[in-house]
């Protein structure tokens, strides 16, 4: 069996899918597993475990340009590339015109469908022609995680109940990372490892005081904990740079790829962050984490528990916590010290 998933973004959407990925190779360990998705997060599909081949698009940019000579070319190699393979399922996992368009342009094997959302669900995007292009459209629950809205989808498409646990399936090269990354830290000060501290977004709305960051930090420090900030912007550069400034050891990392990325975080000792792509990859690969919400949506991007439902403090290491208009530093961590336990020596 040949299936294409349909993910083309964005950061935390791309993650939030890749449970569905082994929950195929789970019930059709047969299954040969294709994605397309945008290039800027091809480099974390390729680290996710069971996807054969990674058809790379650039719809964000085509658009902006779509009669220019390069645009063209791009298109009909990106067309050349898709269609390549005929596939006996193309599901559409995010429901909105443009990867309504990429499962449109696929080709099928003489019984291949394609299948997709009938409906949109709570937070999430949807647009009508997604529902048009599908041979099989299925109607979801409107209160639903991000992840199982996925796993959901795909299991009722290929007839196979999800498993009660999930696993993202994202590799990384631990080794790799500590040496090429962590070793400006000092070990010595940090005999507990390091902590990522994920201070950037995307919405303003979404981000933590400046502050309480800068006292986190100190608290991690006296604890025994080195402190990491990674950043994608020049922003969020100058904003790791200020957190970094009165702290004894703490290490502004050089702007990463994904790839780098990914090994970098899997090196950590644990992640805090707020609700950010960098947060759910830190999810993905199974590390302490807390992640912070100003809004009460945790329920639909926040770590999930073996049901599948979205945990909250005190049940597991990694975890929500909520507040508005922003959760206190004394709360994130207190949920830090209630999960990152788990990993700390004995």
């Amino acid at each position: 069996m040949r299936i294409l998933i349909v993910k083309l973004s964005s950061l935390g959407d791309v993650v939030h899918a890749m449970p569905a990925v082994q929950d195929i190779r789970h019930a059709h360990p047969e299954a040969e597993i294709d994605w397309v998705v945008e290039r800027g997060f091809a480099p974390l599909v390729r680290r996710c475990d069971g996807v054969h081949r990674v058809i790379e698009c650039e719809l964000r940019r085509w658009r902006k340009t779509p009669l220019a000579p390069a645009t063209r070319a791009a298109w009909t190699a990106f067309k050349r590339e898709l269609q390549a393979q005929a596939y006996d399922a193309v599901i559409d996992l995010q429901g909105l015109t443009k990867s309504a368009l990429v499962a449109w342009l696929a080709r099928l094997t003489p019984s291949g469908r394609r299948f997709g959302l009938a409906n949109q669900t709570e937070g999430s995007s949807f647009e009508a022609p997604a529902r048009w292009v599908a041979h099989v459209a299925v109607s979801l629950p409107p209160h639903i995680h991000a992840v199982a809205r996925s796993r959901q989808l795909c299991a009722r498409v290929l007839g196979y109940l999800p498993p009660s646990s999930s696993s993202f399936g994202l590799l990384a090269q631990v080794n790799q990372a500590q040496s090429a990354i962590h070793s400006e830290a000092s070990g010595d000060a940090a005999p507990l490892g390091q902590v990522a501290l994920v201070h950037g977004t995307s919405r303003a709305d979404k981000q933590w005081p400046l502050a309480h960051w800068q006292a986190l930090g100190q608290r991690l420090n006296e604890a025994g904990y080195g402190v990491v900030l990674p950043h994608g912007s020049a922003a969020e550069e100058a904003t790791s740079h200020e957190i970094a400034s009165n702290l004894p050891n703490a290490t502004v990392w050089p702007r990463l790829g994904l790839d780098a990325l990914t090994d970098a975080l899997a090196a950590c000792a644990g992640v805090i962050g707020v609700d950010s792509g960098l947060s759910h990859m830190a999810v993905a690969l199974d590390l302490p984490h807390v992640q912070i919400y100003n809004f009460d949506t945790a329920w639909r991007t926040g770590p999930t528990g073996p049901a599948g439902k979205a945990v909250a403090s005190g049940q597991r290491r990694q975890c929500s916590v909520f507040a508005h208009p922003a959760p206190s530093l004394d709360a994130v961590w207190q949920v830090w010290l209630g999960i990152s336990v788990v990993r700390q020596p004995v």
